[in-house]
């Protein structure tokens, strides 16, 4: 995807994170993913059509799409009331289609492979919440960890990641691709320590910490 549109995508992160964690609305949170997501369909659109067949550029670019219609269908559902499984099939999706990249990336990029890894988690648990419907698993609240795992990840593997891109800073050390991997670990463990009950709170499904599926929508 473009480094511009990439910039942009961390902050949708962010705050679909803080709305999943229900600090901010969805409602509030859907202008910022209706404007992001129309610029990530239309902006390639125009890419593609310049292409001129250049495989280079259409295996650059068609990878946009999917986290565009994202960022689109979670805007519409806030603002219309759809129901949102069929959002969770579609990130299987997306997941997948991620996975594929993080695997083909590793050769020659390990961080942005794993930063495909990391959205290919994302988009993994919207599916499990969303299309599956599973809101706890044992005493972990999923959709407070998602949200946790947005808010902690999103900025740093697309805006942080974008600056270096933009900036001709990036690299491709296998030193940093490790690096990147245990940020990622450490990343996942934190928001299950925070999405488990706290002392003194009930940790049930009935609970007032729990976050209803249909405010897990989010990303890249």
């Amino acid at each position: 995807m473009g480094n511009v549109g990439l910039l942009l995508v961390g902050v949708v992160l962010f705050v679909n994170g803080l709305a999943s964690l229900g600090i901010v609305s969805g409602r509030s949170a859907a202008p910022l993913n209706l404007f992001v997501g129309t610029a990530q369909v239309v902006l390639p659109t125009l890419v593609l059509l310049q292409a001129e067949g250049d495989a280079a550029i259409i295996n650059a670019t068609w990878p946009s799409f999917l986290f565009g219609f994202t960022y689109l269908w979670f805007g519409l559902i806030n603002l219309a009331g759809f129901e949102p499984q069929g959002f969770g099939w579609f990130s299987l999706f997306v997941a997948g289609i991620a996975a594929y990249q993080a695997v083909i990336s590793a050769p020659g990029d390990p961080v942005f492979a794993v930063i495909w890894l990391t959205w290919a988690i994302m988009w993994t648990l919207f599916f499990v919440l969303l299309a599956l419907g599973v809101q706890r698993v044992g005493r972990l609240d999923l959709g407070r960890a998602t949200g946790w795992f947005l808010v902690l990840l999103g900025v740093p593997t697309c805006t942080v990641s974008a600056i270096f891109l933009l900036n001709g800073t990036w690299t491709t050390a296998p030193e940093a691709g490790l690096l990147a991997l245990a940020g990622l670990a450490g990343a996942a463990v934190l928001s299950t320590l925070l999405a488990l009950p706290r002392a003194g709170t009930r940790g049930e499904a009935g609970s007032s910490n729990a976050v209803p599926a249909e405010a897990v929508l989010a990303v890249d």
